[in-house]
C-alpha cells in the first residue's frame, strides 16, 4: 500500500515534493518520490492526500485522554493500570506515596504486582511522582531492575535530587514546566535525559532556545506531570533545589504572565500550538535560532521518539524510513517551507499509525 501527498516530511531526511510512503505489514518500506516508488514497488491500493505527510507526532508526557492532532505515540501517566487499556505508546504507572511507610508498607507490593500483571508487549514504565527521596530512591532502583522506562517532574525534584537518587539516565526523561539554570540543562545534557518541555511560562521560550543550543536531547508534552489548577501553585510541591538562582518559585504554567497568548489557546494535546507559541514568544524577545521551526517539529517527532526509547531500530517511531513504523499524521499545510507551514497549526486530516487510519 502506498500513501502519496504534494508533500512529505519524514523529519530524519529531507522533504520530498509529490513524495510517497509506502508500506508493508504495519512498516514502512521506503519513503521518495512518487513517480519513483510506484514504478518500483508493485502497489495494490494508494491514498493520495491533499497538503503534508508528517512523522507522527509523539507527545512526551500527557494524561490518558484521547490524543491530540497527528499525535501517534504517548507517554500517558495513569494513577490505576487498569487504565492501561487503550492508551498508544507507553504508559507511566505513577509511584506518589507521600513517605516511606506508606510506600514500605503498601504501595511498593502494588506496584510491583501491577507490574508483572500488566500483559506484555504493552509498553509500561514508571511515573516518579513521590516528593520522598528514600522513595524516589526505590523507585529509580525498581525501574532498573525490571528494565522499564522512568517518567520524572522537575516541578516536584531539581535534576541534582534525581541525579542523587539513581533515577537520571537515558532510560529516564524529565517532564519540565519551568526555566533551568546551566547547571541543570548541563546535568542533563550528560545523563542523556530528555526534556519533555510542557505548557511553559513566560521565561521558558528562552530556556527552550538554550537547551537546543547547548545540544539537550528536547521534547514536547502536552500536559506537566505535576500539573495544578489554572492559578495555583502548590507551595509544597517543590523541592528547594527547584528553585531559580534567585530563589523565587517558578511562574505557575497556567497561569497569567504564560506564553500563549491569547490567539494561542491549546486544545488538548496540541504539540504544534506549543511548538508554535515558544516561536512566537522566542520572536517577541527579539531570539532568534537558525532553523527554529524544524527544530521544534523535530522536538514534537523525533524528540518524543528518544524520550520514550522509540527513535532506533526496526519499528521505530518519529520519522519516516525504512523500517520504522508505518506511523504518520496528514496535515492541510502547504507551502514553500513545509516546517515553518506546521507552525501555522494546519487543521490535520487524519493520522495512521501502524499503517492503520484511526
Amino acid at each position: 500500500m502506498a500513501h502519496s501527498a504534494p508533500l512529505v516530511l519524514p523529519v530524519c531526511a529531507e522533504p520530498v515534493r509529490d513524495g510517497t510512503v509506502v508500506i508493508r505489514g504495519g512498516r514502512v518500506l521506503q519513503v521518495g518520490s512518487r513517480d519513483e516508488l510506484l514504478s518500483r514497488f508493485r502497489v495494490a491500493e494508494e491514498v493520495r492526500w491533499p497538503g503534508m505527510i508528517v512523522a507522527g507526532l509523539v507527545d512526551a508526557c500527557c494524561a490518558p485522554t484521547p490524543p491530540g492532532p497527528g499525535v501517534t505515540t504517548r507517554a500517558a501517566v495513569v494513577s490505576d493500570p487498569a487504565d492501561l487499556a487503550g492508551v498508544p505508546g507507553i504508559s507511566y504507572v505513577e509511584a506518589s506515596s507521600a513517605g516511606e511507610q506508606e510506600w514500605e508498607e503498601h504501595d511498593r507490593d502494588a506496584l510491583i504486582t501491577a507490574l508483572r500483571e500488566v500483559d506484555r508487549p504493552c509498553p509500561v514504565g514508571i511515573a516518579a511522582r513521590t516528593r520522598d527521596p528514600h522513595v524516589l530512591e526505590d523507585v529509580a532502583v525498581l525501574a532498573r531492575t525490571f528494565g522499564l522506562r522512568l517518567l520524572a517532574g522537575l516541578d516536584r525534584h531539581s535534576p541534582m535530587a534525581l541525579d542523587e537518587a539513581g533515577a537520571l539516565g537515558p532510560h529516564c526523561h524529565v517532564a519540565c514546566a519551568r526555566p533551568l539554570d546551566p547547571g541543570e540543562r548541563k546535568l542533563l545534557r550528560l545523563r542523556r535525559s530528555v526534556v519533555a518541555i510542557c505548557p511553559p511560562g513566560q521565561e521558558h521560550a528562552a530556556d527552550v532556545l538554550a537547551l537546543l543550543e547547548e545540544g539537550n536531547g528536547v521534547a514536547l508534552g502536552s500536559h506537566a506531570l505535576g500539573h495544578h489548577a489554572p492559578g495555583h501553585l502548590d507551595p509544597g510541591s517543590l523541592d528547594p533545589g527547584s528553585l531559580d538562582p534567585a530563589g523565587a518559585r517558578p511562574s505557575d504554567p497556567s497561569g497569567p504572565g504564560d506564553l500563549l497568548g491569547p490567539g494561542d489557546l491549546l486544545g488538548p494535546g496540541d504539540l504544534l500550538g506549543l511548538a508554535a507559541g515558544v516561536r512566537r514568544r522566542a520572536r517577541e524577545l527579539g531570539l532568534r535560532v537558525r532553523g527554529l521551526d524544524r527544530r521544534l517539529v523535530e522536538a514534537a517527532t523525533l524528540g518524543g521518539a528518544r524520550a520514550l526509547g522509540l527513535d532506533a531500530g526496526p519499528g521505530r517511531i518519529g520519522s519516516l524510513g525504512p523500517g520504522s513504523r508505518a506511523d504518520f499524521a496528514v496535515f492541510d499545510a502547504r507551502g514553500r517551507y513545509p516546517y515553518s507551514a506546521l507552525m501555522a497549526r494546519p487543521p490535520c486530516l487524519a493520522t495512521v499509525v501502524g499503517g492503520a487510519l484511526t
